[in-house]
């Protein structure tokens, strides 16, 4: 049985350790903060599948495909649709409480989905109910924990992932040794001024396996949600919101985006982001308005309670008034690049969850796919754990796919100056978060990512003392490389939008290879 270190503590480290544990092997979990922080306990809409007597397997692959864009990888996708209802049944047997009613369990409807089959739990709590559900299991597995250890590197020998060094508690440097290494650290919502993502969301594992030379995928692909609170916080107002009838309006209370799309506010979430953004613009930036008025106060605080204390502690009472609402960077579709069971293109090096590059995504995240995602591929990893690295079979993984590129020293001709030669200034977070809304965000053209990649050039990040500086360099190197691929991809296609070439493209990237 193997070492296996994994990093990262939402539900895809979670389960990963979990089920590594109860394989036997030998598991430590180390995650940034607390062992129950992080992007999985903020989910809101719930997890899809396709378990109800109206919905079909071949359904759920379909809106899938048709939110991807063309981008999607086909058999991940099926993977994920088809397997997806035995990870939900893990998730009832983990102790998860999803909502009943007289006849069953609960559904909802989201943007892009032909049926309802969104379940949910706490009515819009499904994230943390998943949350406090694995972090009760993983506590009752053999497994080690360490908390507030921030990752710095991994640790390589010979084209080999052999674990990582990271920074504890008191900022010491400490080496972890591994067989395997499994990277579950989430997205990196932090590269934006708006962000519907929490603090540690800084993409610490995708940076750290691109500098130890692991391929990455498909950066330019930032899913911008529609609605979060125009109020301090950016709060997410989940989309299963809209799924229940509530509407977008305009500053004249006119509702705009049946003009857009005939599906209008369950239309793609790249579709309804992009429109909201719009509309703004040509309001002078005043925000569009979320009119969930159909309903009483009571059902919104009994089928949304997060949402519903977000939005009064605000200052708003949506029962009674629209309320104000702006785009908010949401979900990372690119990541370390995988095969079809977590496998990276260095030895010893998995990745699971946000941070992954699995292909099931495409170019636009179908709504409450992710948690589904974390669940299939993490299950799916800790099975391959077993599998000697030297037996891998796709040790070029990520080489095959056009859309993936290299760290390491081959990066350069890629993003042009990620090597910090000429950098003279030290990178600050809030103007850094603030160029990347300007210029790489729900809508791009070549001069702004262009006028992005000089300002990133310019900058340095010091070497990392503490997690504060630690994340600095994670947002610098994965700002570049996001932009590096937004100017890299000159066509429109997804959540990848650019001006200078609207026209979505027809033709998809060629696929990882099947493992």
């Amino acid at each position: 049985m193997a070492r296996v270190l994994v990093i990262g503590s939402g539900i895809a480290g979670l389960w990963t350790a979990v089920r590594a544990a109860e394989a036997g092997h030998d598991v430590e979990l180390v995650t940034k903060a607390e062992l129950a922080a992080g992007s999985t306990r903020h989910a809101q809409g719930g997890i899809a599948a396709a378990i109800f007597p109206d919905d079909a397997v071949e359904r759920h692959v379909a809106d899938t495909l048709d939110a991807g864009a063309g981008l999607c990888d086909p058999v991940a996708v099926r993977l994920l649709c088809e397997e997806g209802p035995a990870r939900v049944r893990d998730l009832i047997r983990f102790g998860v409480a999803f909502d009943r009613g007289e006849s069953g369990l609960e559904r909802g409807l989201e943007a892009a989905h032909s049926r309802a089959r969104i379940l949910h739990a706490g009515g819009d709590a499904t994230g943390a109910a998943i949350e406090a559900a694995l972090v009760a299991t993983v506590r009752r597995r053999a497994v080690a924990i360490t908390e507030h250890a921030t990752l710095l590197d991994l640790r390589v020998e010979d084209g080999r992932v052999t674990g990582a060094i990271v920074l504890d508690a008191a900022g010491r440097r400490v080496e972890r040794i591994a067989d395997a290494v499994v990277l579950a650290t989430g997205g990196n919502g932090c590269l934006y001024r708006h962000t519907t993502n929490p603090s540690v969301a800084t993409g610490d594992g995708v940076a750290a396996a691109w500098r130890a030379g692991a391929a990455v995928a498909d950066l330019e692909f930032t899913q911008f949600h529609p609605t979060a609170l125009a109020a301090p916080g950016t709060p997410l107002i989940s989309e299963a919101v809209r799924g229940e009838g509530a509407v977008l309006r305009d500053a004249s209370g006119a509702r705009f985006l049946l003009d857009v799309d005939p599906r209008g506010e369950l239309a793609p979430r790249d579709v309804v982001a992009r429109a909201v953004w719009q509309r703004m613009q040509e309001q002078g930036g005043a925000p569009v308005l979320l009119d969930a008025t159909a309903f009483d106060a009571a059902f919104l605080a009994r089928r949304f309670p997060g949402v519903d204390r977000a939005i009064r502690s605000a200052g708003f009472d949506w029962s009674r008034e629209a309320v104000p609402i702006t785009p908010a960077a949401h979900y990372a579709m690119g990541g370390v690049a995988t095969d079809r069971h977590g496998r990276t293109s260095m030895p010893g090096l998995f990745a699971v969850g946000e941070c992954a590059r699995t292909g099931v995504h495409g170019a636009n995240r179908l709504a409450s796919n992710s948690l589904l995602e974390a669940a299939v591929f993490a299950h799916r990893a800790a099975r391959a754990l077993a599998t000697p690295a030297e037996a891998w079979p796709n040790s070029g993984v990520g080489a095959r796919h056009a859309g993936a590129v290299r760290g390491g020293h081959g990066m350069s001709a890629y993003a042009s100056g990620v090597a910090e030669a000429g950098a003279d200034a030290r990178v600050d977070r809030a103007a850094l978060r603030e160029l990347m809304w300007t210029h790489a965000g729900l809508v791009r053209d070549a001069a702004g990512l262009q006028e992005a990649a000089a300002q990133l050039d310019a900058w340095h990040a010091p070497e990392p003392v503490d997690r504060m500086t630690a994340e600095d360099r994670n947002l610098l190197d994965l700002a570049r490389l996001t932009v590096a691929a937004a100017l890299a991809r000159r066509e429109s296609v997804g959540a990848h939008f650019r001006s200078d070439a609207p026209s979505a493209a027809s033709a998809a990237r060629p696929e990882l290879e099947a493992a």
